[in-house]
């Protein structure tokens, strides 16, 4: 089979699951995601794209029937969602980047790629530069850009996989932080992504997707 054959192949396939995509109103609770399955779509969160590679975000995977009932009470414009969801993703953004927190992600970078610390030296003074120049509201806005990137990813290769998705911001941040302990953390609560299978009862499956044409929104120059 030919590179262009293949990427047919490809095209068809990736065009036909965003289209087959959409934001899943009321899931079946007795489905459950596979932990093949969920692997993957957790390594879609950690091979995110993030500015520098620096990653400025956590995810914690709410999964049992308990967590996802304390959250959907901080929740109720979503609760029908958390309530048959077979897992809750929540995504959390960095509010502060420590010199110490840059580091450790040099350190990654010369374990990984065997590379000695001090030729990594001038990158960590650019991205210390880069995150200390910034006032708290602008690093956090920052990173909160970052970490939809892997939202956005993360519904794509549940897409891929056939599992169903619905990001929410409907929730109330504050609690999620006490309920997760994230504040501790350095992280804050951005948003949340649903995961599971449609029900039969969503008729929302059934519409069609509403998109404007590609010409009034994308342009080639």
């Amino acid at each position: 089979m030919s590179q262009h054959d293949s990427n047919e192949s490809i095209r068809h396939q990736i065009e036909s699951q965003l289209n087959w995509r959409y934001a899943t109103k009321l899931f079946d609770k007795s489905k459950k995601i596979l932990e093949v399955d969920l692997h993957t779509l957790t390594e879609s969160l950690r091979l995110s794209a993030s500015s520098f590679g620096l990653q400025p975000w956590c995810f914690v995977v709410a999964q049992s029937e308990d967590m996802k009932a304390k959250l959907s009470a901080a929740a109720p414009m979503n609760k029908a969602k958390f309530e048959t969801a077979s897992h809750i993703v929540i995504f959390a953004n960095k509010k502060t980047m420590t010199p110490e927190y840059v580091d450790s992600y040099i350190q990654v970078i010369s374990e990984t790629r065997g590379v000695p610390l001090s030729a990594l030296q001038d990158f960590r003074n650019i991205m210390l530069n880069k995150v200390q120049g910034m006032t708290a509201e602008a690093l956090a806005q920052w990173t909160a850009r970052q970490t939809y990137i892997a939202m956005g990813g993360l519904i794509t290769a549940a897409a891929m996989l056939g599992i169903d998705t619905c990001a929410m911001e409907g929730i109330d941040a504050a609690q999620f932080d006490q309920i997760l302990g994230l504040s501790a953390t350095g992280h804050g609560t951005l948003a949340a992504v649903a995961l599971g299978y449609r029900s039969a009862e969503d008729t929302l499956q059934s519409a069609k997707k509403v998109r404007f044409a590609a010409d009034q929104i994308i342009r080639i120059v």
